[in-house]
């Protein structure tokens, strides 16, 4: 079993959403990039709405995300797990990210938008205990995850979910 650690946030000090995964894949912590696996859908669903080329270089999307005011992070800083479905971590080697600290810093959240069911889950149970009355009022929203592994949802389908909630908040 091997142990995984999260990147560090990509987010300017404007961020007015935050969006988190549970924790990254295999091929992400390869890469040093998040959703760096060729099929998950992340970056074509976050270009078609934020109007950016999925295909651009990472440093030009994560500059888009921050002109758009998303912040984009883990729950987990760090877990044990064998390759990267979220079902195969150990409940009990689970770290939080300071979420408290990066509220501190990013005042401007209003909203929390989670990439599947395991990175709400989490957030809920592990995260927002810890956090300060300010943090505990923020929404938090459970997207369809956009990774390969969710094949019982089609992108467009997730592509509408994901433009109801982050497409409403960055008009």
């Amino acid at each position: 079993m091997d142990r995984v650690e999260s990147f560090a946030p990509i987010a300017s000090r404007r961020a007015r959403i935050l969006v988190l995964g549970s924790m990254p894949g295999v091929r992400s912590l390869a890469a040093g990039q998040y959703y760096a696996h060729p099929q998950n859908a992340f970056w074509p669903i976050v270009g078609a709405i934020c109007g950016f080329d999925p295909q651009a270089s990472y440093g030009r999307r994560t500059q888009a995300l921050r002109r758009a005011g998303i912040a984009l992070w883990d729950v987990l800083q760090s877990c044990e797990r064998a390759g990267s479905l979220d079902s195969a971590i150990v409940g009990a080697t689970v770290r939080v990210n300071d979420f408290a600290g990066f509220l501190r810093v990013h005042r401007k959240v209003q909203v929390v938008l989670c990439n599947g069911a395991t990175a709400h889950a989490e957030f809920e149970r592990r995260a927002r205990p810890l956090l300060t009355e300010l943090g505990r009022e923020i929404p938090s929203v459970r997207l369809p995850s956009t990774s390969p592994a969710n094949a019982s949802m089609s992108r467009a389908a997730k592509l509408a979910i994901w433009q109801r909630e982050l497409g409403v908040r960055l008009a």
